[in-house]
């Protein structure tokens, strides 16, 4: 009733809130508040959960455990997700295709990844698409070669976070690396460790194909298998401009066209 009736709104955007606390924690979305602190890398949050949450991954703490397999998680989300995998479970359908989901992330990056050709983002320096800002942001600095992402411990600068990031974790021995529990490999990023897990040690193919029964670890296998179902050519060279399925061929194309036209310092770089 109280957000019907509009009591706790938001001034900035509309939208109304369940309670006064509410309000104040959604009104930091638009302030960038973050009051939070992690007492370990000086990570802020907007919200004391998300630091709790946060703070697992320096402890390493899992409370939530599956009660099929044994495995442990640090968050409940993660296990619910989890069991779903025993359970066969998906509760979440695409509205397009009707295919099913065991997470809400994975249904929003099918819609993203399957159904979205939209591209709006132009490369001004060599015409490439991009969905979405941010993407054409990362690629265009292969051309401009503008490094924003600066150590702070020396002079060495980064086109990209995660590459800062590794720079940090070797060189500097600043963060924490994501371990393997089964071998103690260890990884600079989750995600990187969840593909390893999936491959060596669970065997898990979780990325299934919509036209065939083919299964995959990641989901960029997915889409690259994707491409044999597809008579989309969206791989151009740029000195031909004849167009591929598959990224592998116009690399490969490209060498032979680079020789052919006499390009070879192209080739070296």
């Amino acid at each position: 009733m109280n957000i019907h009736s509009g009591k706790y709104k938001c001034t900035e955007c509309g939208n109304c809130c369940q309670s006064g606390h509410d309000l104040v924690r959604h009104r930091r979305i638009h302030s960038g508040e973050k009051p939070f602190e992690c007492t370990v890398c000086s990570k802020r949050f907007t919200e004391a959960r998300h630091l709790v949450n946060h703070s697992r991954i320096h402890s390493g703490e899992k409370p939530y455990r599956c009660h099929v397999c044994n495995k442990a998680f640090s968050r409940a989300d993660y296990l619910s997700t989890h069991v779903r995998l025993h359970t066969g479970d998906k509760p979440y359908k695409c509205s397009l295709c009707n295919k099913c989901w065991s997470d809400i992330s994975s249904l929003r990056n099918h819609n993203y990844r399957a159904h979205s050709n939209i591209r709006p983002h132009h490369c001004p320096h060599c015409g490439k698409v991009f969905k979405t800002n941010t993407e054409l942001n990362y690629h265009a600095r292969i051309h401009t070669g503008a490094k924003p992402f600066s150590c702070r411990h020396c002079s060495d600068c980064f086109r990209r976070h995660d590459q800062l990031k590794a720079h940090l974790l070797k060189s500097h021995s600043e963060g924490t690396w994501f371990t393997c529990n089964v071998c103690q490999h260890q990884f600079i990023e989750r995600s990187e460790l969840k593909k390893h897990s999936r491959r060596r040690h669970e065997g898990v193919k979780p990325y299934v194909c919509s036209e065939c029964p083919k299964r995959f670890f990641t989901a960029r296998e997915l889409r690259l298998h994707r491409l044999v179902h597809s008579d989309e050519k969206r791989f151009y060279c740029g000195l031909c401009n004849k167009s591929c399925k598959f990224p592998i061929s116009i690399v490969r194309h490209f060498k032979k066209c680079a020789a052919k036209f006499g390009f070879n310092q192209a080739l070296g770089n």
